[in-house]
């Protein structure tokens, strides 16, 4: 008998809303519709009536983890548009303050992954680590969520005495080697539980355009980093994580090894931090009639950012195409002809973002 499962627009494990529906036959989900939009605020509209300082203030709020994302790829487009080199100091001090976000939203990720695995213990080992990176962004920059670092040109803070916060990174790295990843990887109950869950091809991962780890653990080794390399990834020698099996698992794998890569890579540019200016101009820049399409890898994948400038005090337009706006809509081939009981995880394992994806 076939029956219809609504679930959402608030679920108990997420804060944002969001709706699936799926049809089942017993307990074999055979289709699922996902409805997105709940909270929606307009934010590309909103930016046309800021000026370009302003908007950089109004962009980091499009989410709350993913925050200096936004801000740093809108800034470097405008610096695109412009002509502007940001110097060394300040690409570097972008790339440590990207990969410390990253760290801080993969940890937030496996904590709750490890939750609804049942790894209670872990979860509580895990939000420790993240507390730990929580910490050490505070002290950079004044803040917990939204950082206030970028500005058109580099940077608005330094990072003082960078070589202070390595032995809490390598203390974070070496729980990560020990703890952490062997939990998720080597653990015969995690592995029992999440292989051949929630699958993707790459045929299908490139048919529905994912990106990001999900399209990493489907074998399509895509990374911004690595393929058009930008700050200072080349200098730090930046290595892709990729799987073959695509499915939960192979998610999993993908992003804890990708924690241990941005601690190293946070560690290396601390060490190897240039000497230099934040930043190459002072007051509100002068952006001249231009437009600019710009790059970066956030978190959960490719996040786009496209600006234009008539060459007045305010963009003519800003707009945002966020990983979670490809990636969520992946879930409905993940989980057709998987049972009802593992929809949560599978859609769990895309680490959906609705704050960027209804902006």
């Amino acid at each position: 008998m076939a029956y219809t499962v609504p679930l959402g627009p608030y679920h108990p494990a997420l804060e944002e809303p969001f709706k699936v529906n799926v049809q089942c036959e017993g307990e074999v989900i055979q289709t699922c519709r996902i409805d997105v939009g709940f909270s929606f605020r307009g934010i590309e509209l909103l930016a046309q009536s800021r000026n370009w300082l302003e908007v950089i203030t109004l962009i980091e709020r499009v989410c709350g983890i993913c925050s200096n994302t936004h801000a740093m790829t809108f800034c470097m487009a405008c610096e695109q548009i412009a002509g502007i080199q940001v110097p060394r100091r300040a690409q570097y001090i972008r790339t440590i303050i990207a990969e410390l976000e990253r760290l801080h939203s993969h940890l937030l990720w496996a904590g709750i992954g490890a939750e609804d695995i049942g790894f209670h213990s872990l979860f509580m080992e895990i939000f420790t680590l993240r507390e730990k990176i929580m910490d050490t962004l505070e002290t950079v920059t004044g803040n917990r969520v939204n950082y206030g670092m970028n500005r058109i040109g580099g940077v608005l803070r330094d990072i003082e005495n960078p070589k202070d916060f390595i032995a809490s990174l390598e203390s974070v790295a070496e729980v990560l080697h020990k703890v952490v990843i062997p939990a998720f990887i080597e653990n015969p109950t995690a592995r029992s539980r999440l292989t051949g869950i929630g699958p993707l091809s790459r045929e299908k991962a490139i048919e529905w355009g994912v990106v990001g780890p999900v399209a990493r653990a489907s074998g399509l080794d895509m990374d911004v980093r690595k393929d058009h390399p930008y700050l200072a990834y080349a200098d730090l020698g930046f290595k892709s994580i990729a799987r073959t099996e695509g499915d939960v698992f192979a998610r999993v794998v993908v992003r804890a090894l990708e924690i241990a890569e941005s601690v190293r890579l946070v560690i290396e540019g601390l060490h190897n931090l240039p000497e230099g200016p934040l930043c190459e101009q002072r007051g509100i820049p002068t952006m001249p009639a231009g437009e600019a399409t710009m790059r970066t890898e956030a978190p959960r994948g490719e996040c786009l950012y496209y600006v234009e400038s008539q060459g007045g005090p305010t963009p003519a337009r800003v707009k945002i195409r966020t990983p979670s706006f490809v990636n969520i809509p992946a879930v409905e081939p993940m989980v057709l002809g998987q049972q009802l009981a593992d929809l949560s995880l599978i859609q769990a394992s895309v680490d959906p973002c609705l704050s960027c994806t209804d902006r």
